[in-house]
């Protein structure tokens, strides 16, 4: 047989070996990485990150006739770039429980559902239980939310609902996992506070638990496993916005510098660290909070860049998100083809914390419109409606638009002004105890507070960006990688082939 016939046959050899075979044979010829980060931005895909990275290089050129946009980020200079697809069982709009699933354990469940087939019936073991029990791999889970949410329990859970916190926290305490960070545990007894608080469980397990930051300053790997949780927990018992930190509070990035101390080993480790607010801030369609989380995570993969500068040929970083939230765009239609994305820097403040530092109050005390629009201009910048001026006139009689959209100002215009009035009157007439909202009350506000949700909307819109929702979209998601193994993440591929081209480097079964 001849060198052309033979070349041929092995050409159509190759082309039969299924594309899962083929990656497994790639793998093989690539050394296993020793050290593994995954960092999962929840809700993060590529308008969150295109957003963040124009919003630091228009800050950056603010004043310049002509823009330039550079590679701002960290997670931006990681040198392969592929895209997963994140539809789950459910929907081409998937929950966190359900896609955190797919990238764990490479299987597609229903929303709401962790690490459990669609019957509820068969449990899947996660990359994370493999590497620890099969290759004695240190792991840690580190998140911005809590350790007992969707995210990070499907790295050690199992569970049918991921509403079960208090058997998810079980099973946390089970995994035997060795750095746990980050915001508090939900439901620690349980939905009727009848059972043994988890913290107590987690000491009585061996786990040293850490609840201030000096304590978490001191730790060490000889302290052996950690449970450590935040010291100045906000909404919901999660870190705070990386907006709202005040001086010398620790971040995400703080844990996982922490982390990289306490599980270095010459065997390996393996870490998830999510970025679970920036999917809160998305849902809220807060765009300051996107940008600054968005920052929070990539100051985190900082870290680990550095880490693997000291370890370049064993370690692997990758940056992916769980799915998009919000349908975040760069533009809007009253700013036509302009962005003036400067200002989002006059916001000072996340939602949430206007919402408990200031909305409480304002309910409270009755407090009249012009106080809280003084307070309005101070944390966000927006500012009343001038007097019309002869140009604005002609302008409106023209069908132009208004100047405040062509310039950029944060001067409202007489609707923006009539928006935010509505919502604040809807803000103080509302009890806490309505069960349900009218399809109009939902499309303006979803179910957040009124006067916040609309103060967000307007800032967003005068910067030129806008949400389509308050829930969850279907685009893919950014993976990138950096390392030991990075070209298997080139392409575009579904999300369970996270964990396959994970479960091929590693050689785990």
């Amino acid at each position: 047989m001849n060198a052309k016939k033979i070349s041929a046959l092995l050409l159509a050899a190759a082309m039969m070996v299924p594309a899962a075979s083929q990656n497994v044979m790639a793998a093989e010829e690539t050394a296993a990485p020793k050290y593994i980060f995954l960092f999962i931005g929840d809700g993060m895909s590529y308008p969150q990150i295109q957003t963040t990275n124009y919003y630091l290089s228009a800050v950056e050129d603010d004043g310049d006739e002509i823009l330039t946009s550079q590679s701002n980020l960290n997670m931006m200079s990681l040198p392969v770039a592929g895209s997963a697809q994140t539809y789950d069982s459910t929907s081409f709009c998937p929950d966190s429980a359900s896609t955190a699933t797919s990238i764990a354990t490479g299987h597609k469940t229903y929303s709401g559902t962790i690490n459990m087939d669609e019957k509820m019936e068969t449990p899947y073991e996660t990359i994370a239980e493999k590497l620890k029990a099969q290759l004695g791999y240190k792991i840690g889970v580190l998140s911005s939310v809590n350790l007992n949410h969707a995210t990070p329990a499907a790295f050690y859970a199992h569970q049918a609902s991921r509403n079960s916190y208090y058997e998810i926290g079980q099973e946390m305490i089970d995994s035997g996992f060795d750095y746990f960070a980050g915001g508090g545990l939900k439901k620690t007894t349980g939905d009727e506070g009848d059972k043994t608080d988890l913290y107590q469980l987690a000491e009585e397990a061996g786990y040293k638990v850490i609840k201030t930051q000096a304590e978490a300053e001191a730790l060490t790997a000889e302290d052996g496993k950690a449970i450590v949780i935040d010291e100045t927990l906000a909404d919901s018992d999660a870190m705070s916005y990386a907006m709202d930190l005040e001086e010398g509070e620790w971040g995400l990035a703080d844990y996982v510098e922490k982390g990289i101390e306490v599980l270095n080993n010459d065997t390996g480790f393996f870490m998830m660290v999510e970025g679970g607010k920036i999917d809160w801030a998305c849902h809220a369609n807060d765009a300051a909070a996107t940008i600054t989380d968005t920052l929070a995570l990539d100051d985190a993969v900082g870290k680990a860049i550095e880490f693997y500068n000291e370890h370049p040929d064993e370690t692997l970083i990758l940056v992916t998100g769980d799915h998009e939230t919000g349908g975040l765009t760069i533009g809007f239609a009253g700013t036509d083809y302009d962005t003036f994305l400067t200002n989002i820097s006059n916001q000072k403040i996340s939602y949430a914390k206007f919402d408990s530092d200031y909305v409480a109050g304002y309910k409270e005390n009755k407090t009249d419109f012009d106080t809280v629009m003084a307070d309005i201009t101070e944390l966000f910048g927006l500012q009343a409606p001038e007097e019309e001026t002869e140009t604005a006139k002609q302008a409106d009689s023209q069908d132009l638009h208004p100047e405040s959209e062509e310039t950029g100002s944060l001067v409202m215009t007489d609707y923006e002004y009539s928006k935010l009035k509505a919502a604040y009157d809807e803000t103080m007439s509302r009890t806490g105890e309505e069960e349900e909202f009218g399809q109009e009350e939902y499309l303006l506000y979803g179910s957040y507070e009124p006067l916040t949700v609309t103060i967000t909307h307007i800032l967003n819109n005068k910067s030129g960006i806008s949400f389509s929702s308050y829930a969850h979209t279907g685009l893919p998601v950014e993976v990138l990688a950096m390392g030991a193994g990075q070209n298997e993440f080139e392409g575009y591929y579904d999300n369970t082939d996270i964990y396959n081209k994970l479960a091929a480097l590693t050689g785990v079964e």
